[in-house]
């Protein structure tokens, strides 16, 4: 009887240490789904920023004779006549979006080489603050030649 009277309670106990258990693990797993979502969103955000470069090089691709209006940086000024519409395009799809376009002649041939720079940041906050995003940057370099 002395052994029963002891034994009181540690049924309670385990279910707690259980309980415990059970919540770190829901914790982590919320973690994760919180982490999985975060990096989707960033992925979807360079697919954007993809389709946008892509799109500039074409609108140079198809306008090739004035290759030199389309060198540009947004951060020395407002987007040249050809670029105005691209760039408030980009601006609505990618958050604090900047961009830098260069042409330079490739030696010896008739074709340029084409590199647009997009550089963006979903959330942005000062250094220290840990809900601001990292800076995405993707370049895309691209060969321009006329067609014959």
């Amino acid at each position: 009887m002395n052994m029963q009277i002891r034994q009181q309670g540690s049924a309670l106990i385990e279910v707690m240490i259980a309980v415990i258990i059970l919540a770190i693990g829901v914790l982590g797993a919320i973690g994760l789904q919180a982490k999985s979502l975060s990096a989707l969103s960033n992925a979807g955000a360079r697919v954007d920023a993809t389709i946008a470069a892509e799109r500039a090089i074409g609108l140079m691709w198809t306008d090739q004779a004035n290759l030199a209006s389309y060198v540009w940086n947004s951060t020395g000024g407002p987007a040249p006549a050809v670029l105005a519409t691209w760039m408030t395009d980009t601006q609505a799809v990618l958050p604090n979006v900047t961009a830098a376009i260069t042409v330079t002649p490739v030696g010896g041939s008739s074709a340029s080489q084409v590199s647009v720079t997009l550089t963006w940041q979903r959330r942005v906050g000062a250094t220290s603050d840990k809900n601001a995003d990292q800076v995405n940057n993707l370049v895309i370099v691209a060969t321009v030649a006329p067609t014959s």
